[in-house]
This record gives C-alpha cells, structure tokens and sequence, in this order.
C-alpha cells in the first residue's frame, strides 16, 4: 500500500464498540462519547448497546438498555434467558463490526460476557473496562482472570490501580469519578432557598433521606427509616425536619410508604434540589450507594444503612473491605457508621444519627473525615471524561493504523459517525 493509500484509509473513521449495561453506565458512556466525538477527534462509527444519553452522541442501540438493567442476584436469575440472548447478540455485533476498540462499562455480569465472546473471535481487538469491578472488596481473583479479555481498566476510585496491581489485575488508570467534575457546583447549591420553598422550620434541625433508586432499596428501607426518624423525633427537643429526595422511578412507592410514617415528610426531585437539601441538611440517613460520595463531598454528616437479598447476604463473608460505604472507601477511613441487615435497625440507626443532629464530638469527627474526599478525588484539574477519552483514542489509534497499513476494512454494518 503507498503512503498516499495508507494517509487516505486512515482518514476513514474510528470503529468502536461500547456497551452499557445499566442508566448510570448510559451517562458515563455518553460524557466519554461526547469527548471523543469534540472537536479534535477523527469521525467515530459507534455501534454497541446504552441509553438515551448514549444514543444522543451517536450511537445506534442493539436493543433497549431496560431489557438487560437489573441488579441483584435474584432479580438476574429471573431474566437470565433473556439476558444471555442479549449477550450473545451483542457480542455477535461486536464482533460483525471489526471495531478498532471494544469498550464495556461498568455490569461486569452483562459485559464481561460480551468482552469475553468478542475476545475468542477478535483477539488482536483491545478491550477496555470503564469502571472497575469491585476486585478489592470481593472476590479478587477476578482481577488476575481479567487479563484474559481486558486490556485496560479505567478506575473511578482512587485506590484502584494499587488494588489492581496487588492482584495481578489489567492495566489501571485512575481517571476520576464523574463527581469530581460538579465539586463547585455541588457547594454553590442554595439550601435556604430550598428551605424557604418548603417553609421549613428554622429552629429544628433538618434531615435528609435517601432510600435508594431502585425498587428493592426502597422496599427494604422506607419502614425502618419510618421507624428511625420516628425514635429520633422523640429524641430530640422540638422535633425534626425531613426532606426526602425521590426519584420518578420509585416515587410512587415512595408516596406510598411515607404514609404510613408517624413523621411528616417534604419530598423534592430533581438534582438541583437534591443537592441543595444536602447542603441545607443538618445530617442524612442514607442508603450505602454513590450518594453516599454526594453527600460527603457536599460535606453533609450521614448515616448509612442497607438491606440485600436472601442471597445476596448469604455472600457477605465474601467481603474483604472495611467498610461497604463509598465515602468510607475514598476517605480511607470509616466516617459513616453502616448499619448492614440485621444490624440496621431503627434503634441503632437512631442512636447514630441523634448526635449528629447538635454540636457533639462525633458531628465534628465527621465533617473532619469528610474533607479527606474532596482531596482524595482530585485528578489535578483534568475532567475524568477527557482523561477516559485520551486512553481509548490512544488504543483506538494504534489499532485502526495497524489495520491500515494491514489491509483497510470495507464498511461494516450499523452504527453512526459523529
């Protein structure tokens, strides 16, 4: 091939495969694609499976990301048929396409099978996991098997790449979890406006709850929230205020629970009144998820609680973490008390979250331990995105000159250039 063919063939566009396997994989997914399809960056053909925020940057669906969204052990056995003919459907596409990167994010139950289909007939194909699997926290022999089918992991958490490269897990890079990018934004939301809009009590403090997103979060812990903010309303001179974030998907069973609790409740959505109730909040009784990392870097003291499966909680020995809590993790260090099954009781989960409610010791060694997380989750100024997008273009680059200079491909099904 003269140079003159190889120059042409390599104006061609990018190929790439990425596959998402649930909504917050569908927002990681789009800010990656909306990066690489900026200014700068040669044409991409995008083909894969996400969302509606994925599929606004360009990229064709296989097949609705609802279909293949769902968490827990119990809830994947009930729709395993379906999800193993999505899996094999996507790889089948994965494969059809030659991409010049694969990149699966996040789901490992959903797209690591794909990755590793597509790494049988396409070896030579780099893949990259965006969002590591929790390898440091249980089983940890998934991290050397990784090196199978994965090239690189981008890592969202700052203790990451050590964890990887203790247990002889892919290529790691830290690149920053999204939050990192809203930290101005999270401390410039305006709590008394909030307040003002609810007509809020200005002499009770004010707690915010967190039942989770999900259906079985909610069903599991909206009573024993009940019944917590119950105790702590007796506990406490005056009483409580309490603002409860919820989502559209589970508001209705949301509603629904709060009505049978002995305390009233203001409820709000959307994120920017979300994040201002943490900045309003004299504390938080939250489920363990990333909105404990919201709540620490709003600097909002918190207590943490959560509730799993039958089957699920037959598997908690499996753990090799100090603490299930995400702010936990970042901070290196146990700042909110979780309260795990059976321990999460409305008694115990009272008797946490009453101190934080006035000037005590434990608020005070709460909001020192929280100021760790904002530091713990700088990238130097650089946005996770941005960081995310130079390590698959560079693997993308290599791959589509290698094929270039090979043979150039002819044009493979699906997908739009952006």
């Amino acid at each position: 091939m003269t140079e003159r063919s190889i120059s042409r063939h390599a104006r061609e566009p990018k190929r790439i495969f990425i596959v998402a396997g649930e909504h917050s994989g569908d927002a990681l997914g789009a800010k990656l694609m909306a990066e690489m399809n900026g200014p700068g960056h040669s044409l991409i053909i995008w083909q894969g499976v996400g969302g509606e925020h994925m599929e606004g940057e360009g990229l064709r669906s296989l097949f609705p990301l609802a279909e293949v969204a769902v968490m827990g052990p119990i809830a994947i056995l009930k729709r395993l048929p379906k999800i193993i003919r999505r899996i094999n459907e996507a790889a089948a596409a994965g494969v059809a396409m030659r991409p010049d990167v694969v990149v699966i994010i996040d789901s490992p139950e959903f797209t690591h099978p794909i990755a590793q289909r597509i790494r049988r007939r396409l070896p030579d194909v780099p893949i990259i996991d965006y969002v590591s699997p929790s390898v440091w926290a249980w089983r940890p022999g998934r991290a050397k098997k990784m090196r199978r089918y994965v090239d690189h992991v981008l890592a969202l958490l700052p203790f990451e790449e050590e964890a990887h490269a203790q247990l002889g897990g892919p290529k790691c890079t830290y690149v920053g979890h999204p939050l990192s990018e809203r930290l101005e934004w999270i401390h410039s939301r305006d709590g008394d406006d909030l307040a003002r809009r609810l007509a809020l009590d200005p002499a009770k403090p004010v707690v915010v709850v967190l039942p989770g997103s999900r259906v079985s979060e909610v069903t599991r812990l909206m009573e024993p929230f009940g019944k917590t903010l119950a105790l702590v309303q007796q506990s406490v001179p005056g009483g409580i205020e309490t603002v409860l974030p919820a989502v559209p998907s589970v508001r209705p069973l949301i509603v629904a629970a709060a009505a049978r609790w002995d305390v009233p409740v203001r409820l709000i959505e959307g994120e920017d009144d979300k994040f201002a109730a943490f900045r309003l909040a004299t504390a938080a009784l939250a489920a363990s998820g990333t909105v404990t990392l919201e709540l620490g870097l709003a600097g909002t003291p918190a207590v943490v609680a959560y509730k799993v499966d039958a089957i699920a909680a037959q598997l908690r020995f499996l753990l090799k973490v100090p603490s299930i809590v995400l702010a936990n993790l970042v901070a290196d260090e146990n700042v909110y008390p979780e309260f795990i099954q059976e321990t999460a009781t409305p008694a115990n989960m009272a008797a946490a979250l009453v101190p934080l409610l006035s000037d005590t010791d434990a608020r005070r060694r709460q909001i020192a331990g929280l100021r760790k997380i904002a530091t713990n989750v700088a990238t130097g100024g650089r946005r996770p995105s941005a960081i995310a997008a130079e390590v698959v273009n560079d693997y993308a680059e290599s791959r589509h000159m290698a094929e270039v200079r090979s043979e150039p491909r002819k044009s493979g099904p699906g997908g739009h250039s952006r």
